[in-house]
């Protein structure tokens, strides 16, 4: 009897469990903070064949099971007619898990090299025909709702990308409704770590398709800035929870757009109630810079409840 194997086997289930329960919960107090699902809805996700998309569809369908309200899941994958795509993968796995799916052929790879030089970055153009597609799709599924794997980092990622190189403050929101009003998009993994999501796909051995579209592009500003919020989580432990709390944690009057807050109209006499207050000559509690942080500690998974 191998006591030692057994040890590390007994060990990677007790992780497994864990970091499932970890992104259950996360998924789930997503959903429930923005209130991104509700009963009757035919939710679309729209699965890449990455890993934050598998694990999406995953978590959805094991919470589907116990949620309070009763909605259905179809899965859609865009080909986009990259070569040497694997156009078998995605329906082999689909049918294996047994869930309503579609698969939509359009040549925006073909439109994307005919359009962008060679060597400008095409996720701009690539993305507004994929969203194109994904609305049209959407209402000729009857989907009410649009879920896209974009998680936690992604959303930081785009807050920084939007800083540095747009002069805006603007991020991925949780939930968002297209121009027109006819469609919702909604991002479940809004609280989970990309770290988390690479060990469960790794764990549940999802069947990877690589982008040879957008993921070979050296030098994207994404990824740029996703190395920096790599570099900062590695030497300052915590860091990246406590900006992502910072996005849920706005307060207008300390900032600079009047399109937001009316400036204009503070006068001797005004006053402004709660954190929109004269708080800003308050001494800021900021922890100790040599404080660290378990990595897996539940206090800081959930959002909501980093203080």
């Amino acid at each position: 009897m191998n006591t030692n194997q057994d040890k590390q086997d007994k060990k990677q289930i007790y992780n497994f469990n864990k970091l499932q329960k970890r992104l259950r919960r996360n998924v789930g107090n997503a959903i429930a903070d923005f209130n991104m699902i509700e009963e009757g809805d035919k939710v679309m996700v729209c699965l890449s064949g990455g890993k934050d998309s598998y694990a999406l569809l995953d978590i959805l369908l094991n919470l589907r099971h116990n949620a309070p309200v009763h909605f259905d899941i179809v899965a859609v994958n865009l080909d986009q007619k990259q070569p040497g795509f694997p156009e078998h993968v995605l329906p082999q796995y689909l049918e294996s898990i047994g869930v309503d799916y579609k698969i939509v052929e359009e040549n925006t790879y073909g439109i994307v090299k005919e359009k962008i030089p060679e060597g400008k970055t095409t996720c701009s153009l690539c993305s507004r025909l994929r969203r194109g597609i994904l609305y049209r799709t959407a209402t000729e599924l009857g989907a009410t709702k649009i879920a896209l794997g974009h998680h936690r980092d992604d959303m930081l990622e785009t807050l920084f990308l939007n800083m540095f190189y747009g002069g805006k403050m603007k991020s991925m929101p949780p939930k968002l409704v297209s121009d027109d009003g006819k469609h919702v998009v909604i991002r479940p993994l809004a609280y989970c770590k990309e770290k988390d999501l690479i060990k469960y796909a790794d764990a549940k051995q999802f069947p990877i398709i690589p982008c040879n579209l957008c993921g070979s592009q050296p030098n994207l500003q994404r990824q740029v800035i996703k190395e920096m919020l790599q570099t900062w989580d590695r030497q300052y432990p915590g860091r990246i929870e406590t900006m992502f709390s910072a996005l849920q944690n706005v307060t207008a009057s300390h900032l600079c757009d009047p399109r937001l807050f009316d400036f204009k109209n503070i006068r001797q006499g005004s006053t402004l109630a709660g954190i929109e207050g004269d708080i800003a000559f308050d001494k800021e509690e900021m922890p100790n810079a040599t404080t660290t942080f378990t990595p897996d500690d539940d206090s800081l998974i959930l959002v909501k409840e980093v203080s």
